[in-house]
């Protein structure tokens, strides 16, 4: 995990307007490998172990199968999914939820000085890849709100986190949500952005 990431990053349990303070145990090249993220405000902590971030709020239990699978680096649909967030080159945070997360590695290593945050269960057992930070979080995304460049998020995983997507997108920036429900857009524009696009399954929408 990026250190600057930590940065970034809020409470799962106490809400976006609360930080976190890092506790590294073991850095390397700026990479948190092992650490924990603890909550000034209720005293949580949330463990970093091989470079995966466990941000869920308590109970936290095992972890469920996530939508990602494995790494992909396809230039497709990873090469769409670039063109849909209109980012051609850092600096910037962008985040990968559910089954986008897939394409965080190639996404990485086509946008020059880009982080991407890759968001799933299954990038725990993900290879650590420059540039890319693996987390798993619940029940929203552990940002502070309008800090990430873009974010492309799986509409699978319901309107409350298509609206966490779109709190935590940052102004003159885009939210894309794939495998999006007929009410996306209205989840969108409710949250405060623009719909640029809808089709296929896919929305894109912008911060003004």
């Amino acid at each position: 995990m990026q250190l600057l990431l930590t940065d970034r990053l809020t409470c799962a349990r106490c809400g976006p307007g609360f930080g976190l303070v890092l506790l590294a145990d073991h850095l390397v090249d700026r990479r948190v490998r092992d650490g924990v993220l603890g909550c000034p405000n209720c005293r949580d902590s949330f463990t970093v172990v091989g470079g995966f971030a466990d941000l869920r709020e308590p109970p936290r239990g095992a972890l469920p199968p996530g939508l990602a699978g494995s790494p992909d680096v396809d230039a497709g649909e990873g090469g769409r999914i670039v063109a849909l967030l209109g980012i051609v080159r850092g600096p910037g945070t962008v985040a990968l939820v559910g089954g986008p997360a897939r394409h965080a590695t190639l996404l990485a290593d086509t946008v020059p000085e880009l982080d991407v945050v890759a968001v799933d269960a299954d990038t725990r057992a993900w290879t650590d890849h420059p540039g890319v930070s693996r987390i798993v979080s619940a029940p929203g995304l552990p940002f502070f709100s309008g800090v990430l460049r873009g974010v492309v998020v799986d509409g699978r995983l319901g309107e409350a986190m298509i609206h966490e997507a779109a709190r935590v997108t940052a102004s003159r920036c885009r939210t894309v949500v794939v495998s999006a429900p007929e009410s996306a857009p209205r989840v969108l524009e409710k949250a405060g952005l623009n719909v640029l696009a809808a089709e296929a399954g896919t929305v894109v929408a912008a911060r003004g």
